[in-house]
């Protein structure tokens, strides 16, 4: 069984990130979509409720998992038995960083490739932050969130 992580920090999920996920089962078995930790970054949601989102967004999917994962990517690769980490590109813009990474984790583990997916047409401007922005703002997110992410992320801010 060929498996691939889809890691990131998913504050919250987006469509564009469901999109990467279910086009990736096309080169996979298996996804499993591995929510971050990530103490660097200062999330909205805390990580049992981007999990709980990430589930939420990805229920209709079959063969995806939803699981937290903290610490070395190539470890928890390595860990989960996984063949490949996928990643999404939208832009030129996130070619930089995510080659570096890719390039650090093949030193780290010659063993784990990456796969890039270019994002669909429909979502290469969309990111997390977006999203939140329009939410606090009072914005339609319809086209940008699953309908249940959607519902908690405007609850989120009708409470702050």
């Amino acid at each position: 069984m060929r498996i691939g992580i889809y890691p990131g920090t998913f504050d919250p999920i987006t469509l564009g990130h469901a999109n990467v996920i279910a086009r990736s089962l096309r080169m996979v078995d298996r996804v499993i979509v591995a929510v971050a930790l990530n103490p660097q970054k200062s999330p909205l949601f805390d990580l049992p409720q981007r999990i709980e989102l990430a589930k939420l967004a990805t229920k209709h999917l079959p063969h995806v998992e939803v699981e937290p994962f903290d610490g070395l990517l190539v470890t928890y690769v390595r860990s989960r038995g996984a063949h490949a980490i996928i990643r999404g590109m939208r832009a030129v813009s996130d070619f930089e960083h995510e080659f570096q990474m890719a390039l650090l984790n093949r030193k780290l583990d010659e063993g784990v490739e990456t796969v890039f997916l270019m994002a669909s047409e429909e979502y290469s401007y969309l990111t997390s932050s977006m999203v939140k922005e329009v939410a606090s703002l009072g914005g339609p997110l319809q086209d940008f969130l699953h309908p249940d992410v959607a519902i908690r992320l405007k609850a989120h801010y009708r409470q702050a």
